[in-house]
């Protein structure tokens, strides 16, 4: 494996923790984790890159090693934050961004708020997620005010194999050595020998908003760099969105410069699942 180095910076208050790899004089990539995940995620993808890159994954707030946030989190928070890790890491030229789900869905709304700070942007999986009704809003602020009352928990592991274990029955495509490696990163073992996940668990309060589909589209809309959407072909997001290809496509229409591409034989996680491909998808974008 490609040898990687931890980074901690204050980042809007708050300890980050950002894993690097490559020489620092090599050009940038940024690379942004989803939901329930950490930066090392990427490790497979960047063994598989050919050419010499600089890349910087972070732990987002409440992930992996960054710190945990008191108030909660809110999806306008990981703007923030990519905004103040892209002036400290890269003050004085555009960003070249790599997100997965959630990242691919904070970088396309990111792009279109700051414009000038991304050179080029691939989101793999990030297409955002399905439309809600306005009248939906007082029942989701009723169950976030009820699980502030009951704070959700994650259940502890016997030991870091059976991390392992979980992470494999999430996606039967993962390899054994690969799901100890990410197995470690995700969670930590503790003296006793039992194993808890690294995330604070308050991630999974149920969100008091509605999500406004045109909201996004109108950031998308302001994207002036070049956009890679990548899907994956076994990806249940489609389903999710209520979407099919051509659905996919509309979406892609509302970027100036945006084109789409699909991995084959690959899950949500097709960085996991496709490294080979998926970083050769990356490169030709990036070199393009």
């Amino acid at each position: 494996m490609t040898a990687s180095t931890s980074q901690f910076l204050v980042v809007r208050g708050l300890k980050y923790h950002v894993r690097t790899w490559g020489d620092a004089a090599a050009p940038k990539i940024f690379m942004l984790h989803g939901w329930m995940d950490v930066g090392a995620s990427f490790q497979f993808l960047v063994d598989a890159l050919t050419r010499d890159w600089h890349v910087l994954a972070p732990d987002w707030r409440g992930f992996g090693q960054s710190a945990w946030c008191a108030d909660g989190y809110w999806f306008a928070d990981y703007i923030a934050d990519l905004d103040a890790l892209l002036e400290h890491f890269t003050p004085d030229v555009p960003a070249r961004i790599v997100g997965h789900s959630l990242g691919g869905n904070v970088a396309c709304i990111y792009a279109g708020v700051r414009p000038q700070r991304v050179a080029r942007l691939v989101s793999l999986e990030g297409f955002g997620i399905p439309a809600e009704k306005p009248e939906i809003a007082p029942e989701k602020l009723l169950k976030w005010l009820d699980a502030l009352r009951d704070p959700p928990s994650f259940a502890p592991y016997a030991n870091l194999a059976a991390v392992a274990d979980r992470l494999q029955k999430n996606n039967p495509r993962m390899a054994r050595d690969h799901a100890e490696f990410l197995a470690g990163h995700w969670a930590e073992a503790l003296p006793d020998g039992s194993a808890r996940l690294r995330s604070d668990p308050r991630h999974k309060l149920p969100f008091p908003t509605v999500y406004r589909p045109d909201e996004v589209r109108a950031a998308w809309q302001r994207i002036s760099a070049p956009v890679l959407w990548v899907a994956a072909g076994d990806s249940f997001v489609p389903r999710w969105l209520g979407e099919d290809q051509a659905g996919l496509e509309r979406r892609v229409a509302n970027f100036r410069d945006g084109r789409l591409t699909t991995i084959a034989d690959a899950g949500h996680m097709l960085h996991h699942d496709q490294p080979t491909r998926v970083a050769a998808a990356i490169e030709s974008f990036l070199a393009g």
